[in-house]
């Protein structure tokens, strides 16, 4: 995976996200020709208004750049920053400290979903997220938009070698534990506090074996129902905020 120097925003809320958090790399907005939402043509104005150049185009256009996303008459063209590597890390989790919370995803590459973890990473207010450079779906317009602009307010790191940037995170101090459904040891009692990494793996395969002998503890999450396990995001959902419970007890 690599940063793309110009991808598409795609959609009413990414795009107004974007203006709002990082408008500086916004390079220019397309409206569908004939575009009547209000909000649409909020965003049209507020892109003008910080001289960002704006263009109506035929929905043909709009559809072509978006590809699988719904785009709703509005996209636009960012300057995407380049992704942090492994060498990043111990920077990451100096600034964070004690509240350093890792999100690494080991392999997801349904871009719904990868979207819909950066949105949960985003409002958990992670450090940063890690997801491995070639075992992964990109930064597509689908992730953007799955993510609520998430993938832009979260520090996203390509590792070249998922289990060497595991070890990075061991060296600065962080506590790891992989989400696996064959374990015994419940989520909910692991001390999440302090600074810790949670792994998740790929929604087929899980785990990779390198990357589940790297963790210092494995655990999964209890489910008395029917079901063997849960969609990668959902479960990113869950122990991500049972990290920030156990932080706000006292």
């Amino acid at each position: 995976m690599k940063a793309d120097s110009g991808s598409w925003i795609v959609g009413i809320n990414p795009v107004e996200g974007a203006l709002n958090n990082d408008a500086e790399r916004v390079r220019e907005v397309l409206v569908e020709n004939g575009q009547r939402n209000p909000r649409v043509h909020e965003l049209a104005e507020k892109a003008k208004a910080l001289k960002i150049p704006v263009h109506h185009r035929p929905r043909e256009q709009l559809d072509r750049v978006a590809g699988e996303a719904r785009h709703q008459g509005v996209v636009a063209l960012y300057q995407a920053p380049a992704l942090a590597g492994e060498q990043d890390l111990p920077e990451l989790i100096e600034a964070a400290g004690s509240n350093a919370l890792v999100l690494v995803l080991d392999g997801v590459t349904d871009p719904h979903n990868l979207g819909a973890c950066l949105r949960s990473a985003a409002a958990a207010n992670v450090t940063a997220v890690i997801v491995p450079k070639d075992r992964a779906v990109g930064i597509t317009p689908v992730v953007r938009r799955a993510s609520a602009g998430g993938a832009d307010r979260v520090p996203l790191v390509a590792a070249t070698n998922l289990a060497r940037a595991l070890r990075v995170l061991k060296d600065a101090g962080v506590w790891i534990t992989g989400l696996a459904g064959d374990t015994d040891q419940s989520i909910y009692d692991i001390d999440l506090k302090g600074p810790v990494a949670l792994v998740l793996g790929s929604e087929g395969e899980g785990m990779r074996r390198l990357t589940r002998e790297t963790c210092d503890f494995t655990a999964k999450i209890p489910m008395p129902g029917t079901m063997e396990s849960l969609n990668v995001s959902v479960a990113t959902g869950i122990v991500l905020f049972e990290a920030l419970r156990q932080r706000s007890v006292r």
